[in-house]
């Protein structure tokens, strides 16, 4: 008989009845871990106290680590790691006060029979809130039964009432009664015509988005798998960021002063110093202006209908920051740039960009485009980090006002101001070592649909709601700004029919695609249309806090 080396799979020991464990996903970044840890230390001693108040004893599930000054989870196999020593039926708890590559835990959670719960700090100084959503897009991709909760000081009533459901029923459920589920019947016919044929003319003229590496920061949810995107008219062309880098090195310096000349003339201020660590400097910036162009003639020469650069992780070694790109790609108006046999590149229109190739951002920018553009309204559209919020309240006004905040830029025509009203600032340096500025500043006020779509139980779904971008006193939009990250674009937004507690509980991920229309009524028949093209490309489609 033949003999075999036979592992001996060991079967962690249960937690105690009382106690639950605790696991604290980071980021990939040293820099960033260290930096972020001290807030992530705070939101544990209050977690733990308010899981204490229950009877409850909270405990790591691994250590601090003193030589790295942090206790995060900060690699794929770490996590693997970690969760071999956790009992698969053991409670858990994902605490986040900061960004989190979901990838870290995700391996673990997949496999994990024990109730799951994820925890976020409502605060906007590092973005826990993202983070969770992320964590939590990921988790309903993969099919991962959880609960989540969130709350600035964990002693508020729905947070308290929550926790204490989780610990004694291991669930609790939240109230969606704004999502409605959409019916192209109600559509008025000039824009249920609009978007079937949209639809018609996806089936022959195919939508191609160019992906730049996939799966940016660990983010599983903003990858849609090919059999899912396929029916619905949309294919990936996959391109390598080190084609993008070497496209880089064949654009001349000529060219790349074009650009920068262009936005100098525009309006365009670029807080420049000399100190590369800290500083945007003029390298920086015309590198990046470099990556524009070899960028649009890579999507020119593959023919694609939107790109998405990763940028982290791979070029993040080699060039500085690509959002300076990315605006201006999301953008109408903006720098020409020609092939190399002198043919200006998409010319007259954007090129959609859809940030950290979120291909779920992409397939939106894409249907925004087409809708937008057919209904001769500006097609610049970009996602947001749902960042953080609060009620403000002055003469008369009383809403919740939430801040949206992309990592890094927007088209110009979000803006305030537009080019003129544009500020460019270096990167943190503890995200992006080699710098590159960003294309910031306040967002205007209109009239907005925002969107999202993603993944679930193996289909492909979108959620579409409306909103309104407002505008708030210099001295409060400073203050909220202070809370966040100083050196990117804030947009303040009032969702319609859809409280705080609402949009957390149902919000499938940490992004949101955004496109301002002209009026009320004009962002109503968007809305409506893109409803409809979604509807006939086979997605399901949900309204929140809107019904027709």
């Amino acid at each position: 008989m033949a003999t075999y080396a036979i592992p001996e799979v060991m079967t962690p020991a249960p937690v105690a009845a009382n106690e639950v464990l605790l696991v604290a996903s980071g980021d990939l970044r040293q820099s960033a871990n260290e930096v972020c840890w001290p807030a992530q230390a705070g939101l544990e001693n209050q977690l733990a106290e308010a899981f204490l108040a229950e009877g409850i004893t909270l405990r790591r599930a691994h250590l601090v680590d003193p030589a790295l000054k942090h206790g995060f989870i900060h690699s794929q196999r770490m996590g693997m790691q970690v969760f071999e020593q956790i009992h698969p039926d053991a409670p858990i708890v994902v605490a986040e006060a900061v960004w989190q590559y979901s990838a870290h835990v995700l391996a673990g959670l997949l496999s994990h029979r024990g109730p799951i719960l994820t925890v976020a700090n409502w605060s906007g100084q590092w973005p826990g809130l993202v983070g969770m959503l992320n964590l939590n897009g990921c988790l309903r991709k993969a099919g991962v039964s959880f609960t989540t909760l969130w709350s600035k000081d964990f002693s508020d009533p729905l947070f308290k009432r929550g926790l204490r459901e989780w610990i004694n029923k291991k669930s609790f459920v939240h109230d969606t009664s704004h999502v409605h589920e959409f019916d192209p019947a109600h559509v008025d016919e000039a824009e249920r015509t609009l978007g079937m044929a949209l639809a018609s003319e996806l089936i022959s003229k195919k939508a191609l988005l160019g992906v730049f590496d996939e799966g940016c920061m660990g983010m599983m949810n903003a990858i849609i798998e090919d059999s899912l995107m396929n029916p619905a008219g949309f294919y990936k062309e996959r391109l390598s960021q080190s084609a993008l880098y070497a496209a880089m090195r064949e654009v001349t310096a000529q060219e790349v002063q074009q650009i920068r000349d262009w936005l100098d003339a525009r309006g365009v201020h670029f807080e420049t110093g000399t100190d590369e660590a800290n500083d945007l400097t003029d390298a920086q910036i015309l590198n990046q202006c470099r990556m524009y162009i070899a960028a649009l003639r890579i999507a020119d020469e593959f023919g694609c209908d939107a790109i998405g650069i990763q940028y982290q992780q791979g070029l993040k070694d080699l060039v500085p920051a690509s959002d300076l790109a990315e605006g201006l790609f999301n953008n109408v108006d903006r720098p020409p740039a020609y092939s190399r046999d002198g043919r200006e590149l998409y010319a007259g229109g954007p090129l959609p960009h859809f940030n950290e190739v979120d291909e779920c951002a992409g397939v939106d920018a894409v249907v925004t485009n087409r809708v937008w553009t057919a209904m001769g309204l500006d097609p610049a559209t970009t996602l947001h980090d749902v960042r953080w919020g609060e009620q403000y309240t002055a003469d008369g006004f009383d809403e919740f006002v939430w801040l949206f905040q992309i990592s890094g830029a927007v088209p110009a025509s979000h803006l305030v101001g537009g080019y003129r009203g544009a500020v460019s600032k270096r990167q943190p340096p503890m995200y992006f070592r080699l710098g590159g500025g960003t294309l910031t500043g306040v967002c205007k006020p209109g009239e907005v649909v925002w969107s999202r779509v993603f993944v679930e139980n193996g289909s492909l779904k979108v959620d579409l709601g409306r909103a309104t971008a407002i505008s708030l006193p210099e001295a409060e939009t400073n203050r909220r700004w202070a809370e966040v990250t100083a050196q990117w674009p804030v947009m303040h937004v009032v969702l319609h029919g859809v409280d705080q507690n609402q949009f957390m509980a149902r919000h499938p991920s940490n992004h949101v695609n955004v496109a301002y229309a002209p009026s009320a009524e004009k962002a109503d028949r968007a809305l409506t249309a893109k409803a409809t093209i979604f509807h006939a490309m086979g997605l399901e489609v949900h309204l929140c806090g809107v019904e027709l």
